[in-house]
């Protein structure tokens, strides 16, 4: 195995740094699209895309974008949770593109909950 070099351990350094501050940064609220087989095979490649489209669009700095594996809910894949602030997390089901567009107009920008695709808020259910 061939010896790291200064420059390739530097290099190393400020990609973990960068990857540290995306994950400790200053954010108001936090994305998560569920990516568990379910959900890809529902359609929540689109819907990770749909976002990250917009947000790059609109230049969405203050919202974490991650993932995460099966949620439970098969049935209402493709799913996604936003948590914003100190606000209960929202689960929001069945989405499609033009769903997540909404969402992230009124909730996530707009700070409203988006009811008629909520699945449930908190541990509670909505609805």
């Amino acid at each position: 195995m061939p010896r790291l070099t200064v420059d390739e351990m530097k290099k190393m350094r400020e990609a973990s740094k960068k990857e540290m501050s995306l994950r400790e940064g200053d954010f108001r609220g936090k994305l998560i699209v569920h990516l568990g087989t379910c959900g890809i095979a529902a359609g929540a490649r689109e819907i990770m895309d749909t976002f990250l489209d917009e947000f790059d669009k609109r230049a969405v700095t203050d919202i974490m974008f991650t993932s995460t594996g099966c949620a439970g809910l098969c049935s209402y894949e493709p799913m996604i949770t936003v948590e914003i602030g100190n606000s209960p997390p929202v689960k929001y089901g069945k989405l499609t593109p033009e769903k997540a567009i909404k969402i992230l107009d009124q909730h996530i920008i707009g700070g409203h909950l988006v009811k008629e695709f909520a699945i449930g808020m908190g541990s509670e259910r909505v609805g």
